[in-house]
C-alpha cells in the first residue's frame, strides 16, 4: 500500500475521469436513473464507493456497448458533446461548413439550428435556394420549409409545399406530412382538416396526429369524440414500452393536458 501512495492522486484522477465519461454515456444512452445518480456522485463529489461503481459501469455497460457498436456509440457521444455547445456557436460553425460545402445536408442542418434559435426567416432564407434547384421536391426540404412557414403564420404556402410531398416515400414521411397539412388547413379554417387528421392517424408512426386531432376536436366543440380519442391514447401509453413512452413523451403529455381541460 505504501508503494501505491505516490500514485494515489493519479489513480483518483483517472477514476474520476472514468466517472465523467460514464455519466455522459449514461445520459446519452438513457440508462436507468440509479446509474446516473451514482456516476453523478462519483464525477462531482468523489468517494470510494461511487468510484467503485463507476468502474463497474465502465466494465459492465460502457465497454460492452462500445464493442457492440463502436460507430453508433461514437456518433452518440459526438452528438452529446455537440449539443453542449452554445446555439450561436453551432450556428456559426454550421454557416462556415455551408460555405465550405454547399450540400443539402449542410443547408438543412443550418436551417434547423436557425429555427431552434427562433429565427424562422433566416432558416427559410437558408432553404430558399433548394426550393428552386434539383432538391425542390425532396421531402426533407419541403417538410422543413413548410414547418418554417407555419412558424411564420403562413399556412397557405406551407400547404402548397406539403401537397408536393410524395407520401409513398416512407410511413414516417406520410405521417409528418399529413399532420403538418392538417395544421395548415386548420389555420385556414378549411373543411378538409378533419379528414386530413384522420388520414394522418391511419398507419401513423407517432402519436402526434392523434394528440393534435384531439385538440382540434376540442376547439370544434366535439368533446365526446375528443375524450374517446384521449382515452385511447392513455391506454396506448399504459401498454407502451419505456422506450416508446420516452420517444412520444411530448404527445402523451399533451394528451394528459387535454384530458384535464375536459374535466
Amino acid at each position: 500500500m505504501d508503494a501505491l501512495q505516490p500514485y494515489l492522486p493519479l489513480i483518483y484522477t483517472i477514476l474520476r475521469g472514468l466517472a465523467v465519461v460514464g455519466l455522459v454515456h449514461a445520459l446519452i444512452t438513457r440508462q436507468p436513473p440509479y446509474w446516473m445518480l451514482t456516476l453523478g456522485f462519483a464525477a462531482f463529489l468523489g468517494g470510494i464507493f461511487s468510484m467503485v461503481f463507476s468502474l463497474v459501469y465502465v466494465f459492465t455497460v460502457l465497454i460492452p456497448s462500445l464493442r457492440g457498436g463502436t460507430r453508433v456509440a461514437g456518433r452518440a457521444v459526438a452528438r452529446g458533446v455537440e449539443s453542449l455547445k452554445p446555439l450561436d456557436l453551432r450556428i456559426r460553425e454550421a454557416h462556415e461548413q455551408l460555405q465550405e460545402s454547399d450540400t443539402l445536408q449542410n443547408r438543412a442542418d443550418l436551417a434547423a439550428l436557425q429555427a431552434r434559435a427562433g429565427r424562422p426567416d433566416d432558416a427559410q432564407a437558408t432553404l430558399a435556394p433548394l426550393l428552386s434547384g434539383i432538391y425542390a421536391d425532396d421531402p426533407v426540404v419541403l417538410l422543413t420549409s413548410a414547418e418554417l412557414d407555419l412558424a411564420r403564420q403562413e399556412p397557405a404556402p406551407a400547404a402548397a409545399k406539403l401537397n408536393r410531398v410524395d407520401l409513398k416515400t416512407s410511413a414516417a414521411t406520410r405521417t409528418r406530412t399529413l399532420t403538418l397539412l392538417a395544421q395548415a388547413q386548420d389555420a385556414q379554417n378549411l373543411p378538409e382538416t378533419d379528414q386530413t387528421y384522420r388520414d394522418a392517424i391511419t398507419g401513423a408512426t407517432t402519436e402526434e396526429p392523434r394528440a393534435r386531432y384531439a385538440a382540434y376536436l376540442i376547439r370544434q366543440g366535439r368533446e365526446d369524440e375528443a375524450r374517446a380519442l384521449l382515452d385511447a391514447l392513455a391506454k396506448t401509453e399504459k401498454k407502451a414500452s419505456g422506450l416508446y413512452r420516452r420517444q412520444e413523451r411530448e404527445w402523451f403529455q399533451m394528451a394528459a393536458g387535454l384530458r384535464k381541460e375536459l374535466k
